[in-house]
C-alpha cells in the first residue's frame, strides 16, 4: 500500500456513505495520530485497537452520525506521496472558513490547524476535514 493515510480516510468515507456504524483499517501510528485528531474535534465517536483473523494489529472506528447523516461530510487528503505538501505557520489554510479542521504533523507531533497556529508550528497539511 502507497497511501496509508489516504486509504484510512476512504475506508471512513464509503463507510459513512453506506450507513456503516464502525469501520476497520490496520493499525499504524499514523493512523492512530490523525484519529486522535479526529477524535478531539468530534469527528469521530471513538476508535478502538484489536487484531483481525491473521493477528494482524488493526483499529476499529466508531463513525459518528447526527440525525442520519453523517457527521464528517467532506474528507480531502490534502498532501499525497507524490506531492507533498509542507505549508509554515502562517500558510496552514482555514478550512471552510473556520467550521472545518486541517489536520497537520508537525515536529511537536500530529494536531489540528488551530493547534498547529497556537504552538506556532508548520508542517505537512495530511488532511481537511469538513
Amino acid at each position: 500500500m502507497n497511501d496509508p493515510i489516504g486509504d484510512m480516510l476512504t475506508r471512513i468515507r464509503n463507510a459513512q456513505m453506506r450507513g456503516k456504524s464502525t469501520v476497520s483499517t490496520p493499525a499504524s501510528k499514523l493512523r492512530g495520530w490523525v484519529l486522535d485528531v479526529l477524535l478531539d474535534e468530534g469527528y469521530i465517536r471513538g476508535y478502538d485497537k484489536g487484531t483481525d483473523v491473521n493477528g494482524h494489529p488493526t483499529l476499529e472506528i466508531s463513525l459518528k452520525y447526527f440525525e442520519g447523516t453523517p457527521v464528517i461530510r467532506e474528507l480531502q487528503r490534502v498532501s499525497k506521496p507524490g506531492r507533498r505538501v509542507y505549508l509554515g505557520v502562517k500558510d496552514i489554510p482555514s478550512v471552510r472558513q473556520g467550521l472545518g479542521v486541517s489536520i497537520v504533523s508537525t515536529p511537536k507531533g500530529v494536531m489540528s490547524d488551530a493547534n498547529a497556529r497556537a504552538n506556532n508550528v508548520g508542517g505537512e497539511v495530511l488532511c481537511t476535514v469538513f
